[in-house]
């Protein structure tokens, strides 16, 4: 039997008082004037050039992101809740992190199986024994959460490593003050824009203490092929920092500068976009022309920072994922503020028989997989498709995982059809530095736009929302913010 997704908007006597707002505008406002405005914001995204790329595509894998223009909403209520959980997981995370590359302590109490570290492809052992500028590994997290109830938020997926959309987040929200400036004025909304000077002062507080209070910070980038290579020079523009590619710096004396037109100029701090294994050729892949020749070096040296630190894909490995409740419990004493998707490792041999038998209710994962690729979604797949992945999984169990299909909420959406529902997920940017976690009330709302699909990868033909977070709490607001019509725009 099929679990009804829960509605965030709801409906008659279940409206949602959040959402009574924008009840009202979709109500009011004809579906032929929502069209055009959706049309209106698609030639503002080409105008501005937000795309993503797609790998192993022919042709031109330049893509326009879809945006929909109808907003989700988060009551302040439920933010607070969010946000204090975020701030736990990724304190435990850092934690984590510090101790794997240290003193193990974790693995030698027996809360995490020491095969999941040493085994693993993600874990640095060029990690081992340094301790990155105030113990901060993962500097820019993004924890990917789902809903299945007016209370229940779980944690999909955390991303530790180098985590994109944040551009999107913030190329949203401009959008809608430029299309429904009137809609907008009847609610308050949190800001988001700040998280470009939220990014530099974490990253600035991280610089080598020589650095002094105005380090050198620049983003590198694997170049224009790169997916995510419009965010990158996004942030470095609103930041007012360098986007560099690799032969743009190099290293002398286990320093490191930039090649600029009145000579080299010394770099504090690189918030790298490029994966561990193409950093840097003398450390990692000896035939990457994406790194900069020395850079492990540097950064060992404690010259550079380098954020996120290298081996952080440890962290996020879905593997490891099940573990960080018992992570929290380990190093923080506290229970979980937010809860885990029940999850099973294929290569216990009692769970890969529960996923065997039920390959048909399950969501079969790549533990090392991202971007929706390399997934099976059991109830969706056809008989052979469930055929392929038990060989994958009886002959790699390894690398597999597997967790109970859920029922994502839903929210609405516009569709060629009309206004309908469709599937989401909530992707929060998390800023730490030693002594602070800083967040941007909403993050990323990613939706699966095919009817009945849960897969809300861009790549996999998702889209985006504005996620709007409620300063004041619904029902609080003035008479003129919650009065009168809100029209088309």
């Amino acid at each position: 039997m099929t679990v009804p997704a829960f509605d965030e908007m709801g409906s008659g006597d279940s409206l949602r008082l959040a959402y009574a707002a924008i009840a009202d505008w979709l109500r009011e406002t004809p579906q032929a004037a929502l069209m055009a405005k959706r049309a209106e914001a698609e030639v503002l995204f080409r105008r501005v050039g937000i795309t993503f790329a797609v790998y192993g595509e022919g042709g031109d894998p330049e893509r326009l992101i879809p945006f929909d223009i109808i907003p989700r909403i988060l009551a302040r209520a439920e933010w607070e809740g969010l946000s204090a959980g975020l701030t736990q997981r990724v304190r435990a995370l850092n934690a984590f992190l510090a101790d794997i590359y240290g003193k193990q302590d974790i693995l030698r109490a027996g809360r995490i199986p020491g095969h999941l570290i040493a085994g693993n492809e993600q874990f640095r052992p060029e990690m081992q024994g340094f301790a990155p500028p105030g113990g901060v590994y993962t500097h820019i997290a993004g924890i990917d959460l789902v809903r299945t109830g007016p209370d229940q938020f779980y944690v999909l997926e955390d991303n530790a490593r180098t985590p994109s959309g944040v551009s999107y987040m913030l190329e949203n929200r401009e959008a809608m003050l430029r299309l429904f400036p009137r809609l907008m004025a009847r609610h308050r909304i949190a800001p988001v824009n700040r998280y470009p000077e939220d990014l530099l002062t974490t990253l600035k507080a991280v610089a080598p203490e020589r650095a002094g209070p105005n380090p050198t910070v620049v983003i590198l980038t694997p170049g224009a092929f790169n997916s995510a290579y419009y965010e990158h020079c996004f942030l470095a523009d609103e930041m007012g920092v360098e986007v560099l590619e690799g032969p743009d710096l190099f290293v002398e004396e286990k320093v490191v500068y930039m090649r600029t037109t009145a000579g080299k100029k010394r770099v504090d701090v690189i918030y790298r976009r490029i994966d561990d294994d193409y950093l840097d050729p003398e450390a990692f892949r000896p035939d990457s022309m994406l790194g900069v020749p020395g850079l492990m070096s540097a950064y060992r040296a404690g010259n550079v920072t380098l954020c996120n630190a290298p081996g952080c894909g440890i962290a996020d490995d879905k593997a490891i994922y099940p573990y960080v409740p018992e992570m929290i419990r380990f190093y923080l004493g506290e229970e979980p503020k937010l809860a885990n998707v029940p999850t099973l490792l294929c290569e216990r041999e009692e769970d890969r028989k529960e996923v065997l038998a039920n390959l048909d209710k399950l969501v079969v994962k790549l533990a090392q997989g991202s971007g929706g690729y390399g997934m099976l979604i059991g109830p969706h797949a056809t008989a052979a498709e469930r055929a392929e992945f038990a060989a994958r999984i009886q002959a790699r169990p390894q690398d597999y995982i597997a967790q109970p299909t859920l029922a994502l909420s839903t929210v609405p959406t516009l569709v060629e059809a009309g206004i309908a529902p469709r599937h989401v997920d909530l992707r929060p940017f998390v800023l730490s530095t030693r002594d602070t976690v800083r967040i941007v009330p909403g993050g990323l709302t990613r939706v699966a736009l095919r009817e009945g699909s849960l897969v809300v990868n861009s790549s996999q033909g998702g889209g985006t929302k504005d996620t709007w977070v409620l300063e004041a709490d619904p029902g609080t607001q003035t008479q003129s913010q919650s009065s009168g019509s809100a029209g088309a725009c």
